[in-house]
């Protein structure tokens, strides 16, 4: 429920950064300025009393963030894959976040699972294993089928999740809501409309029938994908609070040293895990949307097994042309046709000079062409970035989010196995495979194609419509009644003929 009350969630999140150190430590990582490490540290102290003590054995910030509830845990998720932006330090200490919380007692998990399921654990798994895996939403088991033998995963909601996230969400409206009243100029980032995206998000999240539904949905897509695998899940032992697929064996790939143990290329695996990844969102439009460490294990025949399928990314075609024409303008260094899309596509108010956001651009993208990865500030390009987008103008779109954030995750996950990974030069095949299918003359005559397809289906209904047009017209008591039917009759029978015209070129079109 949002309301006032929400302010004392507000303050106790910066009480407890400030009681467990984690306000400090963070600030020290994202290199903030002094200024700002002293007014924190002012605003801070006085409350830290009330903040929440959480687990003294933890690093501060991972410490505040398990105390503080799921919604913030997500977030340490996302940082916990950028060592560039955060530090290597950190990131490390927050990987625990993503598989290796404190799970909940296995009784209870057995009692959600009877109830989803309407049977008795021991009817439906021969073994069923106390939590080898445990995040902020679930925890995951290890069973086997009592009447077939194989191998499963069964995923269990933590008890209470729903209400836990719809109070941490209730908090960031409230601070959404502040931020725009105190700072105007935050109004073009629509800080409220980002956390009513998270929220759908998040909320899709926690219905486990979705999450098996758009398990067997990805794995359709990239059942053809070398090197990718996708686990299927089973339908008949999932529900909303229990979800089972097909058990996964391999080495999570946040163990690095595990995986040069085994002989696999990190490299290799670095540019495939990417290109996989830009080649979901552009051909198929539907993409994994939490690719951290935690959720992606290499097989021992080194496959990628991708895993936690609650936040998936789906992106229309049009918003995947414009994606792919801008990362190939990135790419081939023609930041004016970079700018043109950006204008194009009405990412940048049309008021502003094209050739000055071209400009913009070439200073972002310059410095980091043909330059060593381990000698690039991340967190230095993601501020300069943020000073571009806010001189021009440009407001937050809330349907390029998760396709943004899960880039940022996927490189920081790549950088993670290669820290000196070109990611232009890596995505450059993808996107020209993508560009070469997707724009030009091919392209457009298969848009025309589509387009007389939908018009052909309304081929039966062009007679009644003509007739409906003009019945309505004939019954107009207006002045200039003649010349109007006149007009509109025309426009009716043009119509028709159009429409007949699509009909006979629906035939010989392929679909």
């Amino acid at each position: 429920m949002r309301g006032p009350h929400n302010i004392w969630r507000l303050i106790r999140t910066g009480a407890t950064f400030e009681r467990t150190g984690a306000m400090k430590e963070a600030l020290a990582a994202l290199d903030a300025p002094p200024a700002l490490r002293l007014a924190a540290r002012v605003l801070g102290w006085p409350f830290r009393w009330l903040g929440l003590r959480g687990d003294p054995a933890l690093p501060p910030v991972t410490r505040a963030l398990t105390a503080l509830g799921p919604a913030y845990i997500k977030f340490g998720q996302i940082l916990s894959t950028r060592p560039d932006v955060v530090g290597a330090q950190m990131a490390e200490q927050l990987q625990v976040l993503q598989d290796r919380l404190a799970p909940f007692p296995t009784p209870i998990a057995r009692q959600m699972i009877e109830e989803d399921l309407g049977q008795p654990v021991e009817t439906l798994f021969s073994e069923f294993s106390d939590a080898i895996a445990a995040a902020s939403i679930a925890q995951v088991h290890r069973a086997r089928l009592a009447e077939t033998g194989e191998l499963v995963a069964v995923k269990v909601l933590r008890p209470d999740i729903l209400r836990a996230f719809r109070r941490d969400i209730d908090a960031f409206y409230l601070m959404a809501s502040t931020i725009e009243l105190l700072a105007p100029f935050t109004k073009r980032l629509r800080p409220t409309d980002v956390i009513t995206h998270f929220e759908s998000v998040v909320m899709g999240e926690l219905d486990l029938r979705l999450e098996a539904s758009a398990a067997a949905e990805f794995a359709a897509n990239t059942a053809r994908d070398e090197g990718f695998k996708v686990p299927r899940p089973l339908w008949m032992l999932s529900a909303r609070n229990v979800m089972t697929l097909g058990w996964a064996d391999g080495l999570p790939l946040s163990e690095l040293a595990a995986i040069d143990a085994a002989g696999h290329d990190r490299s290799a695996l670095a540019e495939r895990i990417l290109q996989l990844f830009l080649r979901h969102a552009l051909r198929d439009g539907y993409f994994h949307g939490d690719m951290h460490q935690g959720n992606l294990k290499i097989s021992a025949d080194g496959d990628i097994v991708a895993l936690d399928f609650g936040i998936m990314g789906r992106i229309d075609a049009y918003t995947r042309r414009v994606y792919a024409e801008i990362l190939f303008g990135f790419i081939r260094k023609d930041y004016r046709r970079v700018a043109e899309v950006h204008f194009e596509a009405g990412y940048v108010p049309p008021d502003r000079d094209v050739d000055d956001f071209a400009r913009a651009l070439r200073s972002v993208g310059e410095p980091i062409f043909g330059m060593d990865a381990t000698r690039i500030s991340m967190a230095r390009l993601l501020a300069y970035l943020f000073e571009v987008t806010e001189r021009f103008g440009m407001q937050t779109r809330t349907e390029l989010i998760l396709l943004q954030r899960t880039m940022v995750v996927v490189e920081g996950v790549a950088r993670s196995l290669d820290p000196r990974i070109n990611i232009w030069k890596v995505a450059q095949p993808v996107v020209e495979e993508y560009i070469k299918e997707n724009v030009g003359p091919r392209a457009v005559l298969r848009d025309l194609s589509r387009t007389v397809q939908v018009l052909s289906r309304f081929g039966p209904k062009l007679p009644q419509l003509v007739e409906e047009a003009l019945i309505r017209q004939a019954s107009a008591d207006t002045a200039p009644a003649p010349r109007r039917r006149t007009a509109s009759a025309l426009w009716a029978l043009l119509g028709a003929a159009v429409g007949a015209g699509a009909v006979w070129l629906g035939t010989l079109l392929p679909i």
